[in-house]
């Protein structure tokens, strides 16, 4: 990089710390500071920092792999869990913030009882807190990694060094009032910085119409170009178990923890409710589209093997192409997308290990600012440990399925946990310890791989095979064990009014003021996804293939929007 991008990464790293360090004090009051910022936060900034922390240094990259090793349809393998976000949104977003609990792992004692709950808990709080996170702070450091390798010609190891280094010095800082107000910064500069560049990268071929010309001549390329596989299209089981099974199935059904955190810190639910709505229309809807085309622009200026792989095709097209300044901008907007991720994964990751582990169990009465020092060296011992996880990473696909497969199966007992009173402890534990045990088991060679040579890939063959198997262990479980204590069940059912299915404990309490899961949940939720979903079709459309179909399904989206605008005002 020349002189100028180099002041200009600077300028970006010296902003962020100058925000760590202006939140600092606020941050270090309590945990209750620490972790969900006093519970303070408007809808748009959490919102906003929900979107910039799946914005991570991977995300773009694996798109990109995507695209060229297979089309735009193979997207829909994270694009369907919205389907998930919009449930969360009107259903699990009002339930997490009014339970009013410091992390969500604090259900499992609300929801259960004894040493099963207790021992539910601690392990929860280890096996996402070291294990889960360990896995993706790695993939995320392997991801911006290869971006500075790109930009710097550094080797590998000194490149993921540098970035633990960067973002653990801003992340020790403030907490998550630092973290939030950093997060809008970084999403602004992402989601601009990627719009600008596809802009420019579709330019640099001479335009829309020149791009999709070469694309469809390239080998592969009207397969690269697909967005939904239809029936006999080779994709097609896949795109029917994402879009059917694997929202509900996976650990994330009722939010997911990183997420949960930032609906416990709105003001109150119905700022809850706005921040994950935010969420799941950026999300899947928005963000998607200027990484197509950039990675559509690499299948025409790189047609072969890609040193670093396919996923390094992203950033080596724009360092290419961009002029002096420019340069410095894209790996500003690398940078954003990483520390907003990263910066999330070890404040998440910390508030488990202390408030989960070590307040609960070790130290219950420490004054408010130990703990905080505690979370921070809790952090430097997960970045740590995240380093070490990103020199062994090989392939980002291979990291993202493995972490996916080891909670497919929990998802029915997450979102049954709230409405059913049969469901116990030993549910939840069943259904964790079977599929953990099954993608290991599968991943390792220690259970036969009924599906062998499909695992980096084919995802779907594995959560066809896990599901069933951990749905009937927990099932099994649940009937031979005895249910939780009415007392415990009823405070549980008065304290979350979730509604549902709670037997004898609904019929002996008054009825419930606002249960969350009413008959108007579903209509929202079904104009909430043609808000989302028609949105994404009907930019994809009007880029790629008809200007004039496009308008119409987008027409057909903003109809959804409005409905469910006057639904929930309802």
């Amino acid at each position: 990089m020349a002189f100028l991008d180099t002041v200009i990464v600077a300028a970006y790293v010296l902003t962020t710390l100058a925000i760590g360090i202006a939140f600092c004090r606020r941050g270090s009051r309590s945990m209750g500071d620490f972790f969900l910022s006093g519970r303070t936060l408007p809808f748009w900034l959490a919102g906003a920092s929900m979107v910039a922390t799946t914005f991570a240094a991977d995300t773009p990259l694996q798109v990109t792999e995507w695209v060229r090793g297979g089309g735009i349809w193979r997207n829909w393998f994270w694009l369907a869990i919205g389907t998930g976000h919009v449930i969360s949104a009107f259903l699990f977003a009002r339930l997490w913030r009014r339970m009013g609990l410091m992390t969500d792992l604090e259900l499992i004692e609300e929801r259960y009882g004894g040493r099963p709950a207790k021992g539910l808990r601690a392990f929860k709080a280890g096996f996402f807190a070291v294990l889960y996170n360990l896995i993706v702070l790695g993939w995320v450091l392997k991801a911006m990694s290869t971006v500075v390798v790109v930009f710097m010609d550094l080797e590998p190891e000194a490149a993921i060094l540098l970035c633990v280094a960067v973002a653990l010095t801003y992340s020790l800082l403030a907490g998550l009032p630092g973290v939030v107000w950093t997060d809008l910064v970084q999403f602004l500069l992402a989601m601009g910085g990627t719009v600008a560049f596809a802009v420019l990268a579709v330019d640099h071929v001479g335009g829309m119409d020149a791009l999709l010309h070469k694309v469809r001549a390239a080998p592969g390329g009207a397969e690269a170009l697909t967005i939904l596989p239809g029936p006999g299209h080779e994709g097609f089981e896949r795109f029917l178990v994402w879009i059917l099974v694997m929202w509900w199935a996976t650990h994330n059904a009722d939010g997911g923890g990183y997420l949960i955190q930032r609906m416990m810190s709105c003001r109150n639910e119905h700022h809850a409710v706005g921040a994950a709505l935010v969420f799941a229309l950026v999300q899947n809807a928005l963000r998607i589209w200027p990484w197509v085309l950039v990675a559509l622009v690499t299948l025409v200026l790189l047609p072969g093997p890609v040193e670093g792989g396919d996923k390094a095709a992203y950033p080596r097209v724009l360092f290419d192409i961009l002029p002096v300044g420019m340069k410095g901008l894209l790996l500003v907007l690398f940078l954003a997308a990483f520390m907003s991720t990263v910066d999330t994964h070890l404040n998440w990751g910390a508030s488990y290990l202390v408030n989960d582990l070590y307040r609960r169990f070790l130290r219950p009465s420490a004054p408010p600012r130990h703990y905080v020092w505690v979370a921070r060296i809790t952090m430097v011992m997960v970045a740590t440990g995240g380093a070490l996880v990103a020199f062994q990473l090989h392939q980002l696909t291979r990291a993202y399925v493995f972490v996916w497969s080891m909670g497919a199966g929990i998802g029915p007992v997450l979102i049954l946990r709230w409405f059913w009173w049969r469901i116990n402890a030993w549910s939840e534990i069943t259904a964790l310890a079977t599929s953990l045990c099954l993608a290991v088991g599968i991943k390792s060679g220690v259970i036969p791989n009924p599906f062998a040579g499909t695992w980096d890939g084919n995802e779907h063959h594995m959560a066809l095979f896990i599901l069933p198997i951990v749905t009937l262990a927990w099932l099994t479980v649940t009937f031979l064990t005895p249910p939780e204590k009415t007392t415990r069940l009823a405070a549980f059912y008065r304290r979350a009014r979730p509604g549902g299915a709670w037997g004898n404990v609904a019929k002996a309490d008054p009825p419930l003021e606002d249960p969350a899961l009413t008959w108007w949940v579903v209509p929202k939720v079904l104009a909430a996804l043609l808000l989302v979903f028609g949105t994404m079709m009907g930019i994809g459309i009007m880029i790629l293939e008809s200007t004039a179909g496009g308008v119409l399904v987008l027409a057909a989206a903003g109809a959804g929007g409005v409905l469910m605008v006057l639904w929930m005002r309802r």
